[in-house]
């Protein structure tokens, strides 16, 4: 069986822009985007964590928590939303 080579995804035109991911463990995570790898591992810049409290169900406020600048592992994100315009 053949190793899967490749460059992985272009993400060029998504740097510098906002976007939200969503990560595993219903996590969502929002913040400028400076770089990434063929892994599509991401570092965000102004990250923050945007989190609702389960316990007072789907209707419950949203509230954030400023990360700062981190790396993102590429497995871990589900779902990809650019939140400004390309």
């Amino acid at each position: 069986m053949a190793s899967k080579q490749g460059y992985g995804a272009d993400l060029r035109k998504f740097m510098d822009l906002r976007v939200d991911l969503r990560m595993n463990g219903d996590r969502r995570i929002a913040g400028i985007m400076k770089g990434y790898d063929q892994y599509m591992n991401i570092v965000l810049d102004e990250a923050i964590e945007i989190t609702k409290n389960a316990q007072q169900g789907k209707d419950a406020p949203e509230s954030n928590r400023n990360l700062g600048m981190i790396v993102l592992r590429g497995a871990s994100v589900h779902l990809w939303e650019n939140l400004d315009k390309v």
